[in-house]
């Protein structure tokens, strides 16, 4: 007898009436036969809606979620305010108020469907009082949510007094990825030279790199193409992650046209945040304003590997937002203008399976011999479900139900006309 049995759903790909079989909390069968004779311990009919391997959220700030207000609100919206703010914050910070901050927004995460999280961790404070909350965090989120960290140095490794033995330190503590900001070091030179410092230390540890790189306006800072040669020069292709890199949105065309095909070929991943850098970028322009994002689309059709984080969430930078990457995909779409089919689902894809890309999760997918957990959403396709940021009827992490959500179909009522059932959907 199977665990679970999911029948009549949509798949991300296109495919409709298929049925999935669950046993052991991995998927055994992926069929469009309908199984009518299987037994299972529990058989849920999709009714036609989309089931979808569950969202990831491949950039994030753990340490600074929910603390909105705290000690004071940007008033500026900009990113150095924020940082600024941060290191008000920070002399404050009690572990046990990170925890409970963190964890609340677990629960917010895994209503979303949101269930792999990379976080970074500021790693400049030398008690490393904020990775030894996350470290409690993610032990306790275990069960049911992948959390992987990043030790982040967000004063700069090179500028903050102790930045590279507090970073090795977390790293010994056992946080997952090396980080780094080199945009925010004193020079371009030491920013260039964080990047190499930063890229052997997790060479010689054997561990994933994740930079924010180049979140800036400035053209020049192209922190991004250090990061790809020191990527081919170690020999960690595929290890190594980009974050914002927004400066690309105001660089030359021709330097891009040159830059887009070394990013390709060090196979480092690029990470866009839509719903931060369409906020905190481009601040001190007056108009036009710039939209500040990557170069989404073109980086996709480089053969680049993109995917969108949150990034923020009702913090020192971001006085918004709930946990939801089905927002986040809906503002990347605009802000890259890629609002064709194909576009939207790249959009879809930069949530789901580019993202668990980046975070080299194990397991994800779904195919035979993934992990069933996976996400039920009230839409027909991926365009559909970012379109209407799609209500998350069931939510599974290995076969186990751990959220759900009411079908909700909405009343109508026309003015000289009988009530009728208004549902939203559209077939193309």
């Amino acid at each position: 007898m199977l665990d679970l049995l999911i029948t009549n759903a949509a798949l991300p790909d296109g495919r409709t009436g298929m049925s999935i079989a669950v046993q052991n909390g991995k998927i055994t069968e992926v069929t469009a036969d309908p199984l009518s004779g299987a037994q299972a311990a529990e058989i849920v009919d999709a009714g036609g809606y989309l089931l979808s391997p569950h969202f990831v959220d491949p950039h994030f700030h753990m340490d600074a979620a929910l603390s909105y207000g705290l000690p004071r609100v940007n008033e500026s919206g900009t990113l150095l305010e924020g940082i600024a703010l941060w290191g008000e914050l920070k002399p404050t910070l009690k572990a046990e108020a990170i925890i409970e901050r963190a964890l609340a927004y677990c629960d917010w995460a895994v209503a979303k469907g949101l269930l792999a999280i990379r976080s970074h961790v500021d790693t400049s404070d030398a008690s490393l009082l904020a990775v030894d909350a996350l470290m409690e965090v993610r032990k306790q989120v275990a069960p049911y949510m992948d959390l992987q960290l990043v030790a982040f140095p967000q004063d700069g490794v090179l500028r903050s007094k102790g930045g590279v033995e507090n970073l090795k330190r977390a790293l010994d503590k056992g946080v997952d990825v090396v980080g780094g900001i080199p945009h925010f070091e004193r020079t371009m030179a030491e920013g260039a030279a964080s990047v190499k410092l930063l890229c052997e230390i997790a060479a010689e540890r054997g561990l994933l790199t994740d930079m924010h790189c180049d979140e800036s306006d400035d053209p020049l800072s192209r922190h991004i193409e250090t990061l790809a040669f020191e990527t081919q020069r170690l020999g960690l292709q595929g290890r190594v992650t980009g974050s914002h890199c927004t400066s690309m949105h105001s660089m030359d065309n021709y330097y891009v046209s040159k830059l887009l095909p070394l990013i390709a070929e060090s196979g480092v991943s690029v990470i866009a945040n839509p719903l931060i850098n369409i906020t905190l970028q481009s601040r001190h322009d007056s108009y036009p304003k710039r939209r500040g994002m990557t170069r989404v689309p073109e980086l996709m059709a480089a053969g680049v590997n993109v995917a969108f984080g949150h990034d923020c969430v009702m913090d020192p930078w971001y006085s918004m937002g709930s946990g939801d990457m089905l927002e986040v995909a809906h503002m990347g779409l605009h802000v890259a203008q890629m609002t064709n089919q194909k576009g939207i689902r790249q959009c879809f894809d930069a949530v789901t399976v580019n993202a668990a890309k980046v975070m080299h999760l194990q397991g994800y997918g779904l195919e035979v011999g993934c992990d069933a957990s996976f996400v039920l959403l009230q839409a027909r396709d991926a365009v559909e479900a970012i379109r209407l940021r799609a209500n998350r009827l069931k939510v599974w992490k290995k076969g186990q139900l751990l959220a759900q959500t009411p079908e909700v179909v909405a009343s109508l009522t026309v003015a000289n006309r009988p009530s009728q059932t208004a549902f939203f959907n559209v077939s193309y």
